[in-house]
């Protein structure tokens, strides 16, 4: 099987099918990426994200997966995206402000399970760049070192902002479900539950 490396040099070259195979190898996660943070938008900022690798031929050299290149440049598009849409003329901190401060709906993701939905919604009442570390981690399996590529931040901060996550997660879950219980015993199944979700929830519509 031909590498994402190579595929990336041909479609850079001009080649549409290469293009195509690697879209279609990479398109689930990346859309799984943006489901829960805008909704809607997911699918055009997937096309804006695989455009963006394709136009900036020294962004990957092959000195890190492809994978984790492309989980970096869609949090930059991401990172863009709601400061392109913010009404005040203001930065944003994303390691301070939630999808939910922002004002985003994600009303369309059809929920059908409670634990689910709660666990979504605990979610976007994360700070933006917390969402993405636990999302990475727990959605798509990304190990220390690659988030730490992601994030752009040392590795051993990479561990405490999981943990800072894991923190603020349970108390969002709490708050929703009016259960400390109930949120622990989330907590304490998180991966099964990130799996479920993952699979069932996050992916694209047929």
């Amino acid at each position: 099987m031909e590498s994402d490396f190579d595929l990336l040099e041909r479609w850079r070259a001009g080649d549409r099918n290469a293009g195509t195979r690697l879209f279609e190898r990479h398109f689930k996660p990346l859309y799984r990426f943006f489901r829960n943070k805008v909704g809607d938008d997911a699918e055009d900022l997937v096309q804006q994200t695989f455009l963006a690798c394709v136009q900036s031929r020294d962004g990957f050299r092959g000195d890190a997966s492809f994978r984790t290149y492309l989980f970096t440049v869609a949090r930059n598009k991401i990172h863009h995206h709601f400061s392109r849409h913010q009404r005040k003329q203001e930065r944003i901190d994303f390691g301070v402000t939630s999808v939910i401060d922002l004002g985003v709906s994600v009303q369309r993701l059809m929920v059908q399970d409670e634990e689910h939905k709660h666990l979504l919604h605990a979610l976007r009442k994360l700070p933006v760049d917390l969402q993405i570390a636990l999302e990475l981690h727990y959605f798509e399996g990304l190990s220390g070192p690659e988030l730490a590529v992601v994030l752009e931040i040392p590795e051993g901060t990479v561990r405490s902002r999981l943990r800072r996550g894991r923190y603020l997660l349970r108390e969002a879950l709490a708050e929703l479900t009016a259960s400390s219980e109930r949120a622990d015993t989330t907590m304490t199944s998180i991966e099964s539950w990130a799996e479920e979700i993952r699979d069932k929830v996050l992916g694209p519509r047929s």
